[in-house]
């Protein structure tokens, strides 16, 4: 598959291959799915907790009589049947991580690839490597390539003023190739990659070993629209 590198002005200076493994095979919406699930639940803390019966406090004296009042007995104002008292079982602080295989977690992020290029949804830049802090040059960049509200950018190295420049701008998200989770790439209208970046992503996603996807993502940097 052929596409074309675009300068960093936009404009489009000559074309590149794309692997057809990495981002022309048909994509398995099951394992997408499945990915997609994992990376949400794992990104939940996990934290809630409500209180029980013997949590609450007070509720220790009887607040009436046993016999002779003619309602129901009572023996504590804390019961989970009142007001005020506790939670029948309630939420209770637990993991919700998930996991799945290495090949299932490559294969999710192939499709996805895969997805957005048959979509149209993907651009290759020669160099994302700016010589100054310029948020109004990134932006500039952007609106030249037609850049949806959500996109993703993937470098192939931490360039600091590409980071910069680009944090600010709503619904631009910034990270490494190596940390692009199958979410990522879904999550976004447009995935711009920087051309050094694809070898990168031919090795971790065909026969490397590294890469993340939900429970290992590194995100380098991230502004999402509110």
């Amino acid at each position: 598959m052929n596409i074309d590198i675009h300068a960093q002005s936009g404009k489009a200076n000559g074309t590149v291959e794309l692997n057809d493994e990495v981002f022309g095979i048909e994509p398995n919406a099951a394992v997408m799915h499945q990915a997609v699930k994992m990376h949400l639940a794992n990104r939940r803390q996990g934290t809630h907790k409500t209180k029980e019966r013997s949590e609450v406090r007070g509720g220790g004296r009887k607040p009436w009589r046993q016999k002779g009042r003619g309602v129901a007995r009572a023996g504590t104002i804390r019961s989970p049947l009142w007001t005020g008292g506790g939670t029948i079982f309630g939420p209770r602080p637990h993991s919700y991580r998930q996991a799945m295989p290495k090949k299932m977690r490559k294969l999710a992020r192939r499709s996805a690839l895969s997805l957005k290029a048959r979509d149209e949804q993907i651009r290759v830049v020669d160099s994302l490597e700016f010589d100054e802090i310029k948020t109004s040059r990134f932006a500039a960049m952007l609106r030249e390539m037609g850049s949806p509200k959500k996109v993703l950018i993937l470098l192939a190295d931490s360039h600091q003023n590409t980071l910069l420049s680009g944090r600010n701008i709503a619904g631009c998200s910034i990270m490494l190739a190596t940390s692009a989770s199958t979410y990522d790439i879904l999550n976004n209208q447009m995935v711009i990659i920087e051309q050094s970046a694809l070898p990168i992503l031919d090795q971790i996603l065909l026969d490397g070993a590294q890469g993340a996807d939900g429970d290992e993502t590194v995100e380098v940097a991230e502004t999402e629209e509110g």
